[in-house]
């Protein structure tokens, strides 16, 4: 920046107190950038204080009474509880730190309700809401959902995340899951090679991220996530591949992999994690494989079952090793 001032001042006639004042600048700042008008291209050691002073993003999380998280009774720990997730009573305030699910579709899979649009995402919010009252300051929401149908197209990512803005979340980002090969296979052209009418083929679901309250996380923890799955976690796009149904015992079986890589980047070794639609048990293999306290319900008896016997094979296997 120095050479700059100076290059500036040769061509520029720039009187020499002004490549003073940019020499002096640029020693106060740090070398650190700050957000212009047209972007800047590093953004290490970045000040954006400025930018987030704008109008724009003057929005504010429901409040808390408080800051300070609550623990879950002993009897909850590891447990998958046989009820409707609308009624969470269970659980204390303040006591989760991450809620991860993929909640149940509403299109006509076996454990589906036939519900109207309204209906549903009245339902949605009832969930989230027991949510954001069990979520500890600062907790977070991973909310995996695709949108359905062609006639007509339901977006059912942005009916929830206008449901969990009215609830009072922060939203924090929109991952884009794509199912890579695995969902390759549809054929639902519409009209073939033919403008009369073509559909689009989804490749992807989403990952909707909100939190209680605040940005950050309070408190220290071990961390368990390594630089290079870091770097993978933080960018919006993700390719992973789905579950096989079949091998799972379940209609539409939730990606080991993909609560993994949720739970390490959201959460601390011993955390909690809430499934409201714990299904097949994905998400409490993925907690107990990674060292964090799981509860989740389940309305089915059968998948509690097949949640246990998937967590016994977790077990033989931390034997094993």
């Amino acid at each position: 920046m120095t050479i700059l001032c100076l290059i500036d001042r040769s061509a520029l006639q720039v009187p020499a107190w002004e490549v003073m004042n940019c020499f002096w600048s640029t020693i106060k700042l740090g070398k650190r950038s700050a957000t212009k008008s047209f972007g800047t291209g590093k953004r290490e050691n970045h000040d954006s204080s400025g930018f987030y002073r704008r109008k724009l993003f003057m929005l504010r999380s429901k409040a808390c009474d408080s800051d300070c998280s609550a623990d879950i009774p002993c009897e909850l720990i590891n447990t998958v509880i046989n009820h409707s997730c609308e009624d969470m009573s269970e659980v204390p305030d303040n006591s989760v730190s991450l809620m991860v699910t993929s909640p149940p579709y509403n299109v006509g899979k076996e454990y589906d309700q036939d519900l109207s649009l309204e209906d549903y995402l009245s339902f949605l919010r009832k969930v989230l809401q027991e949510t954001f009252r069990v979520l500890a300051p600062g907790g977070r929401v991973a909310f995996n959902v695709a949108n359905i149908g062609r006639k007509p197209y339901i977006p059912l990512n942005s009916y929830i995340s206008v449901i969990a803005s009215e609830i009072g979340y922060l939203m924090r980002g929109e991952i884009i899951w794509i199912k890579a090969k695995g969902a390759g296979g549809s054929c639902a052209w519409g009209s073939w090679m033919s403008a009369g009418n073509p559909t689009l083929r989804d490749l992807h679901e989403y990952v909707l991220v909100f939190s209680k309250a605040r940005f950050d996380k309070p408190g220290k923890g071990k961390s368990t996530i390594t630089r290079d799955e870091f770097m993978a976690a933080t960018t919006s796009v993700w390719m992973i591949p789905p579950e096989s149904a079949r091998r799972v015992g379940h209609p539409a079986p939730f990606p080991v992999a993909l609560v993994e890589r949720l739970i390490n980047l959201y959460t601390f070794e011993g955390d909690v994690v809430l499934d409201p639609f714990m299904g097949s048990g994905s998400t409490a293999v993925a907690a107990a494989k990674n060292g964090r306290i799981f509860v989740g319900y389940e309305i089915s008896p059968e998948y509690i079952d097949l949640t246990n016997k998937r967590l016994a094979t977790v077990d033989q296997m931390r034997q094993v090793v």
